[in-house]
């Protein structure tokens, strides 16, 4: 999963930068958030330590944010921001036992995404929402394929609509997601791969004067 999420993220991205007129790039691209999404769910309902999984997050976050500035040329906050406040979120929602609280609190936080804002705004958030609280089954895509309807009709984001493959793949490739889970990689390579990555695009960037 690891390497699938990080490939889809690295494909997309020099789609983006580099074939802006090509949109197969960003169709392959979709694959990566909802998987980045779905690890989230597992890490903070799997961490021995919530706290140690929002800091590295959190650390991963801020290494990030000046290459996603400079090879976006963007203000927002990058993805991995996204997820530590989510991360944060989640832990705050274990921890209250009124329903009507959690309503509102994530309301609020919906609300800060999309005015701070950050990389995905209230649809990343929400998926990962849907990823940690929809057990695997129909149910799960159903309501992906309605925050991605959503999406659409919000923002007219028609790629983003296939961003529901990955997980149909979860959902009905248990066998092949099994296989892919089994693939695994040293935490340092998985962890600063994000940050990285979007070094060596501004490098690139910044030699072939675009």
């Amino acid at each position: 999963m690891q390497f699938l999420a990080m490939l889809t993220m690295l494909i997309d991205h020099v789609g983006l930068l580099f074939f802006p007129d090509q949109p197969l790039w960003r169709i392959i691209g979709r694959i990566a958030f909802p998987l980045y999404a779905y690890a989230l769910a597992q890490g903070h309902q799997h961490t021995s330590s919530h706290s140690k999984y929002v800091i590295r997050l959190f650390s991963i976050a801020v290494v990030s944010q000046i290459p996603y500035q400079l090879v976006f040329d963007t203000n927002e906050l990058n993805v991995v921001a996204s997820l530590c406040v989510a991360a944060v979120l989640l832990r705050a929602l274990d921890r209250l036992s009124h329903s009507c609280f959690s309503f509102i609190l994530i309301v609020f936080v919906c609300f800060l995404f999309e005015i701070f804002p950050f990389e995905y705004g209230a649809y990343g958030l929400l998926l990962m929402l849907i990823f940690n609280y929809m057990k695997s089954g129909p149910m799960l895509v159903g309501m992906h394929l309605l925050l991605n309807l959503a999406a659409l009709f919000t923002y007219g984001w028609i790629l983003q609509l296939f961003s529901i493959i990955p997980t149909m793949l979860i959902v009905y490739g248990p066998n092949l997601w099994i296989r892919l889970e089994s693939w695994r990689m040293p935490r340092w390579f998985w962890r600063l791969f994000y940050p990285a990555h979007l070094a060596v695009l501004a490098l690139i960037l910044y030699f072939i004067g675009k």
